[in-house]
């Protein structure tokens, strides 16, 4: 099988009653770009279960990937698609970021997990860390614009799965489009572009 020029991976957890999550912010950027854009129906999987779609980004040919799986073993669909450093160079990892307030998000490569199971799952199965990631930002903000973080393992775990209310939800879409134009920046001009352009 031929490894098309980009991956791209929305971070999340399978099933209804995660829809519109928080911790699906990853995953529902890669459906809004499948939705918006030409991209082929989705292929699903079983072993490991996940959703893959073909299609292009700004004429480069790009894969669409969603693990099927929980978040913490998010990295196994990743290593159908990611086999050689020239492909970890194509990956960008798309997930929810508690660091970070809702309406933001930041472009980087090569950094840790930071303690997001899905991503340290996917380093573990790459054996690098040595891709685009893009976070996008899920908590509320103080009035100076600070992420203002649930504190507290339970409190984390319960905001995360929790539901964007639907002005979060409106929000969050807004911000949606920005991050794929981000993706775009990357395929065309590069992840470095994108960082100057969008961080």
């Amino acid at each position: 099988m031929l490894i098309p020029m980009f991956v791209i991976v929305g971070l999340g957890n399978p099933g209804s009653e995660y829809e519109n999550t928080r911790h699906n912010a990853g995953r529902m950027v890669v459906e809004r770009i499948h939705a918006t854009h030409d991209f082929s129906e989705w292929k699903i999987e079983k072993k490991p279960p996940f959703q893959s779609s073909t299609g292009t980004l700004s004429s480069k040919k790009v894969t669409l990937l969603i693990p099927d799986t929980f978040m913490n073993k998010s990295g196994v669909a990743v290593l159908r698609f990611v086999k050689s450093k020239k492909d970890v160079d194509n990956l960008i990892v798309i997930h929810d970021e508690l660091d970070m307030p809702l309406g933001t998000f930041k472009i980087s490569r090569g950094k840790s997990s930071g303690g997001h199971n899905g991503v340290e799952s996917v380093i573990k199965a790459v054996k690098t860390k040595n891709f685009i990631r893009i976070r996008v930002g899920v908590s509320p903000k103080t009035p100076k614009g600070i992420a203002k973080k649930p504190t507290g393992e339970e409190k984390v775990l319960k905001f995360l799965l929790g539901k964007f209310s639907p002005d979060n939800l409106t929000e969050y879409k807004k911000v949606m489009k920005k991050v794929i134009e981000a993706v775009e920046t990357i395929a065309v001009e590069g992840h470095t572009v994108a960082m100057n352009r969008f961080n």
